[in-house]
């Protein structure tokens, strides 16, 4: 699994199918951004959360695998 392998610290899971029966907490966050491997499925999810009225959705450009090289190299790549 991905977020076992590579995952940004205080972050929470919430699988991409998981989302909707999550929207009730994604909606009462102060600040939500998603992440995956490259950023296309958060992009998908940041998307489909801002159709429900959650404006602030974000998707982290470049996903964990940028992240893992511009800000924390720490962070495994896979």
């Amino acid at each position: 699994m991905e977020y076992d392998t590579a995952r940004i610290a205080g972050s929470v899971l919430i699988p991409l199918g998981e989302i909707p029966g999550n929207l009730q907490r994604l909606e009462s966050a102060d600040h939500v951004v998603f992440f995956c491997h490259h950023g296309m499925r958060s992009l998908d999810a940041a998307a489909w959360l801002r159709s429900q009225g959650v404006d602030g959705a974000q998707s982290m450009t470049g996903g964990i695998e940028r992240w893992s090289t511009e800000i924390d190299p720490s962070v495994p790549h896979y």
